[in-house]
């Protein structure tokens, strides 16, 4: 199967728990060949705060009964609730030809892309990956690279509550200001800017190719994060 023929297939998962979809991420990961395409899963999550490989829980500055996950990204500590689109990205970078710091670079401008067709004018923030609206946090980004193998992905806020990112320091930054498209005035679904977002992403990593969403879950297991 040529780069050109499979693009991604997007899969439109709905409102799911954090840890079924983690071990399909991973699941999917291990089991995928060199000839298995790339895949966006488009959902939003229970509400859950997450802690990357180096996350350090005196971030979590005011605790709550919101489950804490440690979870195999990089980065630090976030939280993801409804209201908020969550994109995981599984990409053959090997076959891509693409390094981390490039994939990165190449999400944060579909999130920017997509932003202006909005309206909305965003940026970049050196040495902080995500996407920022002024001085505030609109988009963050967590990947974990396997046998040369992405997952995880990117969470954009758009119509979802801000206040769990009061309960701690948002990425590990004390401080940080964190806005969605709600909070900047701009009422939209999460469907519409979902496939404004994929077409942006398929643009930048298969700009020869882009599939329709499936409105299909792939397979998930419950299970208990380790």
């Amino acid at each position: 199967m040529s780069e050109a023929a499979h693009g991604f297939v997007v899969r439109a998962l709905g409102r799911v728990p954090y840890a079924p979809i983690w071990q399909a991420m991973r699941e999917f990961t291990d089991r995928r060949t060199a000839e298995t395409p790339d895949e966006l899963w488009l959902l939003e999550h229970e509400p859950v705060y997450t802690l990357g490989l180096a996350g350090d829980l005196k971030h979590l500055i005011n605790p709550t009964d919101t489950p804490v996950v440690k979870t195999d990204r990089g980065g630090q500590i976030t939280w993801h609730g409804p209201g908020q689109l969550v994109v995981y990205v599984l990409c053959d970078l090997r076959r891509l030809n693409l390094g981390p710091r490039e994939m990165v670079r190449k999400i944060e401008a579909a999130l920017i892309e997509s932003l202006a067709g909005l309206g909305i004018t965003a940026a970049r923030r050196p040495g902080a990956p995500g996407v920022y609206v002024d001085d505030a946090k609109i988009a963050s980004l967590g990947l974990r690279i396997r046998n040369g193998c992405s997952y995880h992905g990117l969470a954009l806020n758009v119509s979802c509550e801000l206040a769990p990112f009061s309960c701690i320091n948002p990425c590990g930054y004390a401080g940080l200001a964190v806005t969605s498209l709600a909070a900047l005035g701009l009422r939209t679904e999460l469907g519409s800017i979902a496939e404004s977002l994929t077409g942006a992403l398929a643009r930048g990593f298969h700009p020869l190719a882009v599939a329709p969403i499936i409105p299909a879950a792939p397979t998930i297991h419950r299970m208990t994060p380790p």
